[in-house]
Order: structure tokens, then C-alpha cells, then sequence
């Protein structure tokens, strides 16, 4: 009995978890600032990939990410940008991701 009452705790837990990491687009009323630019500098090693940073909606306002160097996970994986597309009265923002 306490075996199986453990056990459903642990599925109910992970399955929490990984709802809570699942990507959701959101919608946000106002366009996102135009894009920073600047200097990228040069890749940490061969095979790196540069992925721009793009604007979040962070607690009621827009954030800066900034870019950053990344290593595709596999042989001719393509890194697609997040970006925002207006949606409705608002716009939509999908997270950047790798295309294979």
C-alpha cells in the first residue's frame, strides 16, 4: 500500500515537472522593441553556430537575451531564431530552435 501511494506521487511529480518545462507560446499585447545589434566576436571553437538574441516578456516588460555561441547537437541541424509574430490583437513568440 505505502509502495503504490510512492509511486503515484512520483508519477504525479514528474508529470508536473515536465508540464511545467513544456514550451507554450504566449501572447503579449505590445510589439517587442527592434533588435540590438553589436558586435558577435569570433566562435569559441569550430562547429560553433552564433544564435541571435531576440526580446522576452519577463514580469510585465520586455527583457534583452543576449545571443549566444552553440554547438548543433547533430551533422547538419539548423538553428531557426526565436522570433514574435503578430497574433490576433497581440503578438506571438516562439523560441528558437534547431531544425534537422
Amino acid at each position: 500500500m505505502i509502495r503504490k501511494a510512492i509511486t503515484t506521487c512520483f508519477l504525479l511529480a514528474t508529470l508536473g515537472l515536465t508540464t511545467a518545462c513544456a514550451e507554450r507560446p504566449y501572447e503579449v499585447r505590445t510589439p517587442p522593441p527592434p533588435a540590438r545589434y553589436g558586435a558577435v566576436g569570433y566562435a569559441p571553437g569550430p562547429g560553433y553556430v552564433w544564435c541571435d538574441g531576440y526580446y522576452d516578456w519577463r514580469g510585465g516588460r520586455w527583457f534583452w537575451v543576449n545571443g549566444f555561441w552553440n554547438r548543433p547537437p547533430r551533422a547538419r541541424a539548423v538553428w531557426i531564431p526565436a522570433f514574435w509574430e503578430p497574433h490576433g490583437r497581440g503578438y506571438k513568440f516562439h523560441r528558437g530552435k534547431w531544425r534537422y
